[in-house]
């Protein structure tokens, strides 16, 4: 007996529960959190930040490994691996931007059998090559287990138009790569359902007879969609419990933290038919030090020593894009990097973190320009300060 199964492209409650309708699978905990804090791990040469200003940050699985599990001991709810497919050197430069780079899937899944709490979220393009839902229905599905239910998927359709011919194809449109998404997760979370075998004839994908085994321990893994569109909206809608979006209105924290809170409602809008509620968090840029001057000078002295070679590369790359995500940052912005950019003392930082919250975000992807002291600053000095302002629960 086989399950038909038709890609459909209008917002629908999806009939398999996911990790949110469990309240003991590891993101409903991490939910509870009134604004939750993550990790954009730099598991690329260079992280997020076009400098060649001297610091620790290394795109090693070793010292991103250190990184999760000091994260994890600070009681970080989550940390997010990139993907991107970059040529020979990277995005060049002195720094030879993102040169290296581990793949997040790997790194993330094998993180994520390391740690006892912390969510580990990976980054897939699953329009590229020969991805099949299949495929990372099993790989996925392998992936919950090991993790004990705190492993998710970051499914990316791909703005690129010079990534895709690293696999021999074309650009797909932007809309068509969300018609894409949706028959692809589709089929997924019937796998995963998995009442019967799945025969599927579709636009896209064909299966017969197709089953995975063993099935998600809460429905199926946690689904994040990175998203700035509305196209990529009424996808999150369909399948996402987090949304990762950027600030509409750059980098620059004074004018995206105007523009944010009517950006949250239009994602949160296409769910208002689902009875659901998506978890949406962004990606600051932490500049903290112990006074304001200090954090100031800090971010000076980096963007004094920016790597201009690499930051044109990474323009030019992102002019020939189609992210609808990115409109309002400045070639200027990728030398500290980051969605949003924090500087100064940990009161000014706990300031813009309590001001996210307000506008609407559920929680920050931090990333750090020296990311080993840093974190362990933020800890000491910002968390106290988030736990006394009702932002963090006070964990024994």
């Amino acid at each position: 007996m086989s399950t038909e199964l038709e890609a459909q492209s209008t917002p629908r409650a999806p009939a398999l529960q996911g990790p949110l309708d469990f309240p003991d699978s590891p993101l409903s905990k991490a939910g509870r959190e009134p604004l939750m804090l993550g990790l954009f791990l730099p598991t690329q040469t260079g992280g997020f930040s076009q400098s060649t200003y001297p610091r620790g940050t290394d795109w090693t699985f070793d010292y991103n490994r250190a990184l999760v599990l000091k994260a994890e001991s600070h009681g970080f709810d989550f940390v997010f691996g990139l993907q991107q497919w970059v040529p020979k050197g990277g995005f060049g430069g002195a720094s030879r931007y993102r040169e290296n780079f581990l793949d997040p899937f790997m790194s993330t899944v094998a993180l994520s059998a390391l740690t006892r709490r912390i969510i580990t979220i990976s980054t897939v393009h699953i329009l590229y090559g020969s991805w099949h839902p299949l495929h990372l229905a099993r790989f996925a599905a392998t992936a919950d287990h090991i993790s004990g239910g705190k492993f998710g998927l970051n499914i990316v359709t791909g703005y690129d138009a010079a990534e895709p011919l690293m696999f021999g194809m074309k650009r797909i449109a932007h809309d068509e790569r969300y018609e894409r998404a949706d028959e692809f997760a589709s089929v997924m979370e019937t796998l995963w359902e998995g009442s019967e075998n799945v025969t599927h004839e579709g636009r896209f994908y064909q299966l017969e007879n197709a089953y995975v085994s063993p099935r998600p321990r809460y429905g199926r893994p946690i689904m994040v969609s990175a998203s700035a569109s509305q196209a990529g909206f009424e996808y999150a809608a369909r399948h996402s419990d987090v949304v990762f979006t950027s600030s509409p209105a750059g980098a620059v924290f004074e004018r995206a933290i105007e523009a944010l809170p009517e950006h949250v409602k239009r994602i949160r809008a296409p769910y208002a038919d689902t009875g659901r509620s998506p978890k949406v968090i962004i990606f600051p840029l932490v500049i903290c030090k112990p006074t304001r001057q200090e954090a100031f000078a800090y971010r000076d002295a980096i963007l004094a020593q920016a790597d201009y070679e690499s930051v044109r590369a990474y323009t030019a790359r992102h002019s020939g894009g189609d992210a609808q995500g990115w409109k309002e940052h400045v070639p200027a912005d990728r030398i500290l990097g980051g969605h949003i950019q924090i500087i100064g003392d940990p009161n000014d930082v706990a300031d813009a973190l309590q001001k996210l919250h307000e506008a609407g975000i559920d929680g920050a992807q931090i990333g750090f320009y020296d990311y080993a002291p840093e974190l362990d600053f933020f800890a000491a000095h910002v968390l106290p300060l988030l736990r006394a302002r009702g932002l963090r629960l006070k964990h024994e």
